[in-house]
């Protein structure tokens, strides 16, 4: 291997770490906002899905979803969201458990775009997330490189 192709590899991976590392940063601050709003206890969230279906056209996929699933189901989504936010935010942050925590921001995103909140600004998000599903970004810096000798059977490490 030549020293540029190295040094290229190096590089890509220092920025995917960087980037794993913002991420869970950004994470971090929504899951604490969350717990602090007190979204898993009270109906702060109902009210922001009753306000974005004012926004909304009335035939759209998005408020079918918001309708029949999301606002009866406010307090729960409130914890899932809060919870899932706090996990992936400490898993990608140490690496630990990278992907499933990759995997659970893809179910939060996803669930926010077919709410309705879906336009160009989550495309990044979409781009990351896979990345993170797709390298082994724990494997290169985090704990589940350690977890891994520990435990080399176990496929949630890898």
């Amino acid at each position: 291997m030549s020293l540029s192709y190295l040094t290229f590899k190096n590089l890509g991976i220092a920025l995917l770490i960087l980037f794993r590392t913002l991420f869970a940063i950004f994470w971090l601050a929504a899951g604490i906002n969350k717990v602090e709003s007190e979204w898993m206890t009270s109906n702060i969230l109902e009210v922001v899905f009753l306000q974005r279906l004012t926004e909304l056209p009335p035939d759209s996929f998005a408020v079918l979803y918001l309708s029949n699933f999301a606002i009866p189901l406010h307090q729960l989504i409130g914890w899932i969201v809060t919870l899932g936010e706090l996990y992936s935010a400490v898993g990608l942050l140490v690496g630990l458990t990278t992907r499933c925590s990759a995997a659970v921001s893809l179910f939060i995103i996803f669930n926010f775009a077919i709410g309705g909140y879906y336009d160009a600004s989550l495309l990044p998000f979409f781009i990351l997330i896979f990345l993170f599903l797709w390298f082994p970004t724990g494997q290169w810096f985090g704990l589940d490189r350690y977890l891994t000798k520990k435990y080399p059977n176990q496929i949630i490490f890898k």
